[in-house]
């Protein structure tokens, strides 16, 4: 072994960590230090957004570090929960089995009302324990209105979904 090779850090490749799955073998979210705020509020039935203690600036994902001002101090802001569909997929064909017995889901991409340069990735559906295709994707439409819900997962964690305004 190379002197280069020694000193080298080892890093495992994120194929070595699985992702968290339910029984059903859809994905959950992994809380870290910095976003578990953030999925705790979502128990709560709160959208909440990170802001920073110094400037004020909002942030997502949650960081240590405000990118704007570099001040280490944070709250959390709540936000009315609504927001436009900015951008959506419908995956075909879905990439994990579980999901392959969800025909016709979708993955869409929000942009807050409160803060149009905060973005969240979730799904449309037609209530908050409604099934991951329950909207059909014929109704998908850049810019619709829409607001958010929040369904609890196996495991404890509770995910912000979204809902049609004006369904």
């Amino acid at each position: 072994m190379s002197t280069r090779e020694s000193m080298s850090p080892r890093v495992t490749p994120a194929t070595d960590n699985p992702p968290a799955t339910d029984a059903s073998g859809l994905l959950l979210p992994v809380p870290d230090d910095d976003g578990e705020p953030f999925w705790a509020y979502a128990a709560r039935g709160e959208l909440r957004v990170q802001a920073c203690g110094d400037c004020g600036e909002l942030r997502f994902p949650p960081r240590p570090c405000c990118p704007h001002c570099r001040s280490f101090t944070a709250h959390w802001q709540k936000m009315s929960g609504r927001g436009r569909i900015w951008s959506y997929v419908l995956p075909h064909p879905p990439l994990l089995p579980a999901y392959a017995a969800r025909p016709g889901y979708n993955a869409i991409v929000v942009e807050l009302a409160d803060a149009p340069r905060i973005r969240l990735v979730g799904n449309l559906v037609a209530a908050a324990d409604a099934a991951l295709n329950s909207v059909d994707p014929a109704r998908l439409r850049i810019g619709a209105p829409v607001k958010a819900v929040f369904h609890p997962m196996p495991g404890g964690v509770t995910v912000p979904r979204w809902l049609l305004e004006r369904p």
